[in-house]
C-alpha cells in the first residue's frame, strides 16, 4: 500500500469519526449566499434611496416586508450596524 493510498484511508477513518453536522447548521451555511445577496441589493437600495434609507431606520422591519424583503435575524443585525437610528 503506498503512503498516499495509507493517507486517504486514515484521512477517511478520522472523518467517519467526526459527529455528524447539527441541521440547523447545514441549513444556515446553505441560506447564506441568498442571505448575502438580499444583504447588498437592500444596502445599495438605501444607499441610492434617501427615502427608503430613513424609512429603514425609522422602522426597519416593516420597510423591508414592504420592500419585499423577508427580514431575518442576520439581515436585521447587520442594517442596523450599517444605518444606526
Amino acid at each position: 500500500m503506498s503512503t498516499r493510498s495509507h493517507d486517504d484511508e486514515r484521512l477517511g477513518e478520522l472523518l467517519s469519526a467526526l459527529p455528524a453536522v447539527p441541521a440547523g447548521l447545514v441549513g444556515a451555511a446553505q441560506e447564506l449566499p441568498r442571505t448575502r445577496h438580499e444583504l447588498d441589493r437592500i444596502v445599495e437600495l438605501a444607499e441610492a434611496d434617501a427615502e427608503f434609507r430613513r424609512a429603514l431606520v425609522d422602522d426597519l422591519e416593516t420597510t423591508l416586508r414592504t420592500g419585499g424583503f423577508e427580514p431575518n435575524r442576520i439581515v436585521i443585525e447587520e442594517l442596523r450596524r450599517r444605518f444606526p437610528a
